[in-house]
């Protein structure tokens, strides 16, 4: 290929302007262009509520940041600044000067003009707001508006190489909109008939000209070739006149005919070489010349006039040879009084109904006044030839009779040559039918058409080869092609081709017209897919195509699919749905490799179901760390194009997608993991990637969609069941008594508080949310616990820095504030007595009549006490089976039919696998649960977690990277999930270490000298039967507890002491 090869990696986020200006779709228009804007209204510029406050809040930052410090201090909003605030605007008014020129010399490429403008056409096809035959005419309007732009629009000078580029890219899109001007010709273009009151009777030899083309398929695909090929041609000239403001002819002299020959004579000045007289045989009929500048200014009229006819402006030429003084020669190039006789019904409408050419052909018999006309052109063609006078004049008259060898050598374009063979071709085919209408000429013709080697059958789709010398002579029907095959093969390596016609097969676009002028369309998309598929033995994605190539190949796919009818399409079906769907896939994954998220929906709505679930899924795990807007525009870029339910099997849905997300978020990945160390902040800092899938769940989904209030509800739902599941592992991996808090689980409640707060301000009641609603809530108040908690800590572990007497009351105040808002708040969670703190609840009941089991699966890590990884073996984890069978009681192991699996992990060698499962009994699996504490499988794993495993090594824990509790049906198959043995877990493990906590709280109080007035409710909490707390401690737990208690009990004597002394 010409252009050299784009590479691109669709993790590689340098490219990425950081002052990025993000466009949007002409078909859903906003008041400007701002994103800020797109967030505040919608398609009909209606003002709504805001999706996400992240996104507003992005908005400010991203203007704060990209405004220049002088701006800001003239700024009203901002009266006043620091020295800071000036000097940060200046570095950043300087960094956003660079980047704006590095976008400003992006914008020159092409590519940015084009994705977002075909993206936009082809949406409003796909919408039904224009027929795909429109399209295909709208993307070659486009692919010349930009290519015009490239090479005119642009007044800045650029240097040599760079110049040489933008031209060749501005070629490279002339290309492309030649060949969306043939599929129009090809596919596009309706079949017209001969409108009824045009018809003669009797017939004229234009009307069965026209009725023959209509009525045959392969002259009829001339035609359009031929059509398409003077199309372009005529364009090229318009696009001339616009730039330079001038056109062809428009520079020749005009002084009159022959004019230094004129001159010369006038002289009186005689040459034997040169002619005597001015009319127009006089070179002919005296064997003589005209001086060396007539003979220039003739040769240049004539070049013009072949470009005019080229262009099929036939009227143009004429007129341009009777301004030049030559009428003579308009009247040879047009016959019957000027009228166009291409056999095309446009031609046809034109002239109406052509009583001159009916009247001539009554007199002289249909047909043969055409055929004089063509007998004298051919006779022109070859005496001009012969006398080597003019190429131009010989190729001019050439083309009126097919004599290809006269034309052909003056073709030194793929364009020209193929205009040439393909008008040959179809005159000649007229001219052959127009002969079966003299009766008495057909057994000349037959005798003719027998002496012409391998002549197929006449009839449609085939050509007959017709001539002979009183027809037409051998040579010109010998050089006329049999089949379209011969036409492209001529093109390849005919012998009057010109070389530069040779090598433009070999173009890229010129190579995709030939095919689909043959219309193998099998064979255009194998060949599109080789030029653009990755290379196979690259770990990234990196094609070898042209990404010009990419685009026109995926929208070439889309608009195949919607134009051709079913019936040309079920033969090659398969071929266009397969490769067809690897072309737009790729060219999808540029786009999003490119940073053009916001335009990868309308493309990947067109993939086969499983392709568009794995490209978004892809997305989506790439830009899980991306600004807000890159999420919001891929998010926006799902919902939008994509049906939110699975409805149709064929076609991907946002549900599907968003499932295989979250499912994948929490899955264990090879090597995330460092060994041996930093379990704790590990799993700290892998929580915060489990977060961040939620949020593609919390933006508003924009007021245009369908459904957007049923889709709204739905998003929060599965928003609120995922929270609630990170939250439950969040919890088991966060018992660790740091500062450090689990942003995880914080990262989650920031992303629902907005749409959260719009539920609250609807007047929706969503009663399918109440139970993971509440729950959320549990949550939400059990991490503001956990963070009052580790706010105190952290400040205690600040004072302890300093001595007791260095510390200054208001440290100190400080300390005890933390601390009495860290009891109150727990003790607010602890106290709940009619609704307790993650307790079952009746959607939780499960009831069947046929034996069930209940199964949990689990994936973790062995912590050693000191933080550090423990390394699983076989060894290890045998003895952990053994540990955990422990757990529980012989008995409870037989009639629960307990099994526990533990293995190492196959993506991670650091974890291991547990499985545990047992029968469903009622009070646990079946019917209201008894304890709320997880039964059986929650006894046996909050030993693991707790690290209190008889034996196995003691104060190893197992820290919990995910966990699952589901029931089983009697052949093994996953029933539904077992929520309340992982909140039952959660019970067992959190609410002890709250009370424990509580209890280090308030032991720092009373040191302090501060008696906390809820320490005896805390202990008649933890002793009362009812609250059911102490059924939840472990053996160890409570010696910590009691310990906890001696030194508060021990504490607080001395603080009497002191008191009373």
């Amino acid at each position: 290929m010409d252009a050299s090869p784009s590479y691109f990696d669709p993790e590689n986020l340098s490219t990425r302007e950081q002052f990025r200006r993000y466009g949007k779709r002409s078909v859903s228009p906003y008041p400007d262009g701002s994103p800020s804007s797109r967030l505040l209204y919608d398609a009909q510029n209606n003002i709504h509520s805001p999706t996400n406050t992240a996104l507003l809040l992005e908005d400010i930052k991203h203007e704060a940041e990209t405004t220049p410090a002088k701006t800001r201090s003239v700024s009203k909003r901002r009266p006043s600044f620091d020295v800071t605030e000036v000097e940060d605007g200046v570095e950043a008014g300087r960094s956003s000067l660079k980047l704006f020129k590095h976008e400003e010399d992006a914008l020159a490429d092409d590519g940015d003009m084009t994705y977002s403008l075909f993206a936009s056409l082809l949406d409003s096809a796909l919408q039904g707001f224009m027929p795909f035959s429109d399209l295909i005419l709208r993307l070659e309007k486009s692919c010349r508006d930009v290519s015009e732009s490239i090479v005119y629009g642009s007044d800045i000078r650029h240097r040599v190489v760079e110049d040489k580029l933008m031209r060749q890219k501005a070629q490279l899109l002339l290309d492309e909109a030649a060949s969306w001007s043939l599929l129009w010709y090809l596919f596009g273009k309706g079949t017209e008939e001969i409108p009824k009151e045009l018809i003669l009777i009797p017939s004229t030899s234009h009307l069965e000209a026209c009725q023959f083309v209509a009525d045959n398929l392969t002259a009829q695909l001339c035609l359009r070739i031929v059509q398409w090929l003077e199309g372009l041609t005529s364009k090229a000239l318009d696009l001339e006149r616009k730039v330079r403001g001038s056109h062809v002819g428009a520079c020749l002299l005009s002084s009159g005919i022959w004019f230094h020959t004129q001159r010369y004579l006038k002289k009186r000045t005689s040459s034997a070489n040169t002619v005597q007289h001015l009319d127009f045989d006089a070179p002919t009929r005296e064997h003589a010349h005209l001086l060396p500048d007539d003979k220039k200014h003739d040769e240049s009229l004539l070049e013009d006039v072949w470009t005019l006819l080229r262009a099929g402006r036939l009227e143009e030429a004429c007129n341009l040879c009777r301004s030049k003084g030559q009428a003579w020669r308009a009247a040879t190039l047009c016959i019957f009084g000027g009228s166009d006789l291409s056999p095309s019904i446009e031609a046809l409408v034109r002239n109406g109904k052509n009583r001159t050419l009916q009247a001539i052909e009554l007199e002289s018999r249909i047909g043969h006044q055409w055929y004089l006309w063509k007998w004298a052109s051919y006779c022109a063609s070859e005496k001009i030839a012969e006398q080597d006078t003019g190429k131009y004049e010989a190729a001019v008259y050439a083309a009126q009779c097919s004599n290809l060898r006269r034309m052909l050598p003056i073709c030194t374009d793929w364009e020209s040559a193929c205009w040439a063979i393909a008008k040959s071709w179809l005159d000649f085919q007229v001219d052959y039918e127009l002969t079966h209408l003299q009766s008495e000429r057909m057994d000349q013709i037959k005798s003719i058409a027998d002496v012409i080697d391998g002549s197929p059958a006449h009839g449609e789709g085939a050509v007959q080869t017709s001539s002979g010398s009183g027809s037409w002579p051998l040579q010109v029907s010998n050089q006329q092609p049999r089949q379209l095959s011969d036409l492209i093969q001529k093109l390849h390596s005919g012998e009057l081709v010109h070389e530069n016609v040779t090598r433009g097969c070999k173009e890229p676009q010129r190579q995709i017209e030939m095919i689909l002028m043959v219309g193998d369309i099998p064979r255009l998309l194998d060949l599109i897919w080789s030029w653009i598929a990755p290379s196979e033995d690259e770990n990234i994605f990196r094609p070898h195509g042209d990404p010009q190539m990419i685009r026109f190949g995926a929208h070439l796919v889309l608009v195949l699919r919607y134009l051709l009818d079913d019936e040309f399409k079920d033969t090659f079906r398969e071929k266009i749905m397969n490769v067809g769907d690897l072309i737009v896939h790729m060219y999808a994954m540029f786009l999003f490799s490119n940073q053009h998220e916001e335009l990868v929906g309308i493309y990947a709505s067109q993939l086969a179901r499983h392709r568009c679930i794995d490209l978004f899924v892809h997305m989506m795990e790439l830009r899980l760390d991306s600004s807000v807007h890159v999420k919001y525009n891929i998010f926006l870029s799902a919902i939008e194009y994509l049906q939110f339910s699975p409805l149709d099997n064929s076609k991907g849905s946002f549900e599907e997608i968003v499932e295989r997300v979250l499912s994948r978020s929490r899955e264990i990945k090879v090597g995330q993991y460092d060994k041996l160390s930093g379990v704790a902040e590990q799993h700290r800092l892998l929580s915060l990637q489990k977060a961040m899938v939620i949020q593609w769940l919390c933006f508003t989904p924009p007021s245009t969609i369908k459904n957007v209030d049923d889709v709204s509800r739905k998003l929060l739902i599965r928003a609120l069941v995922h929270s609630n599941i990170l939250f439950r592992e969040f919890s088991l991996v966060s018992m660790w008594r740091v500062p450090a808090v689990p942003i995880g689980a914080h990262s989650v409640l920031s992303f629902l508080a907005e749409p959260l707060k719009q539920l609250s301000e609807s007047s929706n009641t969503l009663e399918s949310v109440s139970q993971n609603l509440k729950e959320f809530h549990d949550w939400n108040e059990y991490y503001s616990c956990d963070a009052k908690y580790r706010n105190w800590l952290k400040i205690k572990i600040e004072n302890a820095e300093v001595t007791p007497m260095d510390l200054s009351m208001d440290e100190k105040q400080r300390a005890v504030s933390a601390a009495k808002e860290t009891l109150n708040s727990s003790l607010s969670l602890l106290l709940r007595k009619y609704n307790p703190w993650l307790a079952s609840g009746e959607d939780n009941v499960y009831g069947s009549v046929e034996p069930i089991f209940l199964e949990l699966h689990a994936t973790a890590m062995l912590c050693l006490p000191s933080g550090d990884c423990l390394l699983p073996d076989a060894t290890v984890c045998t003895t952990l089976i053994s540990a955990l069978y422990t757990s529980v009681s012989e008995e409870d192991v037989l009639n629960r039919q307990l099994m526990i699996n533990v293995s190492i992990s196959s993506k991670d060698n650091c974890c291991v696998e547990v499985v545990l499962r047992c029968l469903a009994v009622p009070g646990d699996g079946l019917g209201p649960q008894e304890h709320d504490d997880g039964g059986i499988l929650g006894t046996v794993m909050a030993a693991g977690f707790k690290g209190e495993l008889l034996r196995f090594q003691p104060g190893v824990t197992m820290d919990i990277s995910r966990l699952d509790a589901w029931y089983l049906s009697k052949d093994g198959s996953l029933e539904s999930p077992a929520t309340y043995i992982v909140q039952g877990l959660c019970r067992r493990c959190c609410l002890p270490e709250v009370i424990l906590r509580c209890m280090q709280v308030s032991l720092s109080l009373i040191e302090l000298g501060n008696a906390p007035a809820s320490h005896d409710q805390l202990i008649e909490l933890v002793a009362c039967r009812e609250t059911g707390f102490l059924h939840l401690f472990s053996h160890q737990q409570l010696q910590e507890f009691l310990l906890f208690e001696r030194e508060y009990s021990i504490s607080q004597m001395e603080v009497q002491e002191e008191f009373s002394s």
